[in-house]
């Protein structure tokens, strides 16, 4: 009779709270329960006081001082076309509309593109009887330049009339106006937009356009299985280690003579790389060229031979950016109107910062920003007021901060953000407003507008649904954590572990890494996505941990590029020094620690399980590189040279070669089987190893997908996989 009150007591608590609801893979990757809502997707308009949305098939139009809606510029229904996207010519009388689009690679896609003018609400289809890879109003709003099977035409809006501009193009061998696969991916800008190679002058009387000759670039098959008797084949043009790069020239199109100027050969020898256009006035090209092992950088003034009627144009040094390891091309370039200087960015110093110059003479004027931190993001100068806008890795190098910095350097910096985390904004034409981006470990996103002084004065999305259900299914708190390698080196990391850990109960550890040159997991920023998988995890019994590795990014020049010629060897030393501190931990079952990666990822948690054997019980590897002489030139190049030059480099960091270390069989290698970026290749070759070498393994292989492993319930698939095999092995 005594058990009674206890049993009563029980059921009121249970009435009272409620039991912790339980994360299933359905909630991760079917129904994304715990993904956030994105920021607002602004247009803000170059008068600095509205903005406009896509919302239900219209373009509606705010006002930033009332936030009211105060018209309608494309009323639903009004145009004829399912368009996805749209953005304005410079004097915002036209809209480029993009309709029926289709992913091509990781940045580009191919579409059709119409143009709607405000004023008489009339229709222009842009590219006809092809899907265009690329398009572009003129600035004068005349004309829209657009890259149609690998050739550029014009369209002239007022009349319709259309001219080729080039004839040459041929999938496979002559790519005009669009980047090739491998610019593509490796020099598109850090913003996740795609890489350019088509820049209108100021006036809009020419443009500038880079040239990709793709003849001797060796070819890439890819196996598509659909059902059909035969497997489908194509293939695509993949330059590897040592092999030809595409050979890439800059061509600038005349078009009141519908002619081109006659340009210099920019390139000091055949394989550098040409990788951005930006036009420093309506007569003046800059042209950044990088020689092949990346180790300068060239920015190259084309400047006219006199301004006769028809331009001719010569060549000149700007500025020349060296480095022991590699040269990163940043997007920080800006021209400046008066007087004649230009803003750059550079490590030389041993971390990133913001630099002033002058034009005429290429002189070095001032620092712009200084200390021992990363400026990481650079959102534009307000040249009416001497400003310009820009993000550091600041407090710490797992956080960001936004900064006002003054041009002549006389006012200290201000700060506009206060609370820690991640914040980033997006500044109004005119910089009198900004959208604010903040979110920590902890936190979703929180999206905010406010006054250039910093003051709020709307939320446009606080992701409190999100909030409420993290309590709901007893999300724990991500904490931070730091440990010294044996060398000395301090690392940041972080873990997610249960609230009460049970008294004398010892967990296992999943690692989750990526740890690539200049990345960072280990970052005050909310995870949405993998995010709820860990959490999971956590519910499942397991402590998740992240390590960022020496070569990743935030913490300077030094730290990121010490990795230099022998990729992967620290790396993988510090993700086994992580594993070992993690050991010592009193709750933490030192036999039990597992690691899983994706892409790069996924290369060092191979390597970790095979040179780390004695520390990591198990390891997922999801599309990664086993052998680096396999993956593309110019990012292997970058940070390796060539096997040519740095053999060893090769040999002793490419995992294939010590399939023999392998422990237990706990080693699970998944693929995309049409993965246009890390090759299936690579786990081909890395399973005749392990078959060789005698070692058992686990794999899953999935047809038809890309570097993404998506469509078609893949992604739910696949972490089933992940997490059957971590549940059985781990």
């Amino acid at each position: 009779m005594r058990l009674i009150p206890i049993l009563f007591a029980l059921l009121l608590v249970s009435i009272i709270l409620p039991a912790q609801k339980k994360i299933t893979l359905d909630d991760c990757f079917e129904t994304y329960r715990f993904y956030p809502n994105n920021s607002p997707d602004f247009s803000f308009m170059k008068d600095g006081l509205h903005y406009t949305l896509l919302e239900n098939d219209a373009i509606e139009r705010y006002d930033l001082r009332t936030q009211q809606q105060d018209s309608t510029l494309v009323a639903a229904g009004e145009i004829k076309i399912k368009f996805d996207s749209y953005s304005f010519s410079k004097d915002e009388h036209l809209l480029l509309l993009r309709s029926e689009t289709e992913p091509l690679y990781r940045h580009s896609v191919l579409a059709t593109y119409h143009v709607f003018d405000l004023h008489s609400r009339k229709l222009t289809k842009v590219n006809v009887g092809s899907p265009a890879q690329f398009a572009a109003i003129s600035p004068d709003g005349t004309k829209v330049a657009f890259v149609m099977n690998n050739n550029i035409y014009v369209r002239y809006l007022p009349d319709g009339r259309l001219v080729q501009v080039t004839d040459d193009g041929q999938k496979n061998k002559i790519i005009n106006g669009v980047p090739d696969w491998m610019y593509e991916e490796e020099f598109s800008p850090a913003d996740g937009e795609g890489m350019t190679a088509l820049e209108w002058n100021p006036d809009g009387q020419r443009f500038a356009f880079f040239r990709f000759d793709e003849s001797e670039v060796p070819t890439m098959p890819l196996t598509w299985y659909e059902s059909g008797v035969y497997p489908r084949q194509s293939e695509f043009k993949y330059p590897k280690v040592g092999a030809n790069n595409a050979a890439v020239s800059v061509f600038i199109y005349d078009i009141a003579h519908e002619r081109f100027a006659p340009c210099p050969d920019v390139k000091v020898n055949p394989d550098d790389y040409l990788v951005r256009l930006n036009w420093a006035s309506k007569f003046n090209l800059v042209v950044t060229r990088l020689n092949r092992m990346q180790d300068t950088l060239d920015l190259v003034l084309l400047a006219p031979e006199g301004l006769g009627e028809y331009l001719a144009f010569e060549q000149e040094l700007l500025l020349r950016e060296t480095d022991a390891a590699y040269v990163d091309v940043a997007d920080y370039l800006t021209f400046l109107d008066e007087p004649h200087q230009y803003i750059w960015s550079s490590e030389r110093s041993g971390y990133n910062h913001i630099y002033l110059y002058d034009f005429i003479s290429g002189n070095l004027l001032s620092p712009l920003t200084s200390g021992n931190f990363d400026v990481t993001s650079f959102y534009g100068v307000d040249e009416k007021n001497g400003k310009f806008y820009y993000q550091t890795a600041t407090p710490t190098p797992m956080d960001r901060q936004v900064w006002e910095g003054d041009l002549k350097g006389v006012v200290p910096p201000r700060l506009l953000t206060t609370r820690a985390g991640t914040n980033a904004a997006i500044f109004t034409p005119t910089f009198d407003h900004y959208l604010l981006d903040w979110s920590d470990a902890n936190t979703p996103n929180v999206a905010t507008l406010h006054e250039r002084n910093g003051s709020f004065l709307k939320t446009f999305e606080d992701n409190d649904h999100i909030l409420q259900l993290r309590k709901q299914y007893g999300f724990v708190a991500k904490s931070f954590f730091k440990f010294n390698t044996p060398d000395g080196t301090e690392l940041n990391g972080w873990m997610l572990r249960p609230d009460s850990l049970e008294a004398g109960r010892k967990y296992p550890v999943l690692v989750d890494i990526y740890g690539g040159p200049g990345s960072q997991t280990v970052q005050n920023q909310y995870d949405g996505y993998i995010g709820s998988w860990h959490q999971m995890m956590v519910q499942q019994g397991y402590i998740v941990v992240s390590v960022d590795n020496r070569g990743t990014g935030a913490r300077g020049r030094d730290f990121k590029k010490c990795t230099q010629l022998q990729l992967g060897r620290l790396e993988t030393e510090d993700q086994i020094a992580a594993a070992r501190y993690l050991a010592t931990q009193p709750y933490i079952d030192s036999t039990r620690i597992g690691i899983w990666g994706w892409s790069f990822g996924g290369y060092l948690s191979t390597s970790c399980i095979l040179k780390g054997a004695d520390v990591f019980k198990m390891a997922v590897a999801v599309a990664p590189v086993t052998n680096w002489k396999w993956y593309d030139a110019a990012y292997t190049e970058r940070y390796m040279h060539t096997t040519a030059t740095n053999s060893k480099g090769y040999e002793e960091n490419s995992p294939v070669n010590f399939t023999d270390r392998l422990r237990g069989g706990n080693y699970l290698i998944c693929h995309g089987m049409t993965d246009d970026n890390v090759h299936f290749q690579q786990t081909a070759e890395m399973i005749n190893a392990l078959v060789k070498s005698g070692k058992m393994f686990d794999t899953c292989y999935y047809p038809n997908r890309d570097h993404g492993i998506y469509t078609d319930n893949a992604t739910r698939h696949l972490f089933t996989k992940i997490t059957d095999f971590i549940l059985e092995r781990l």
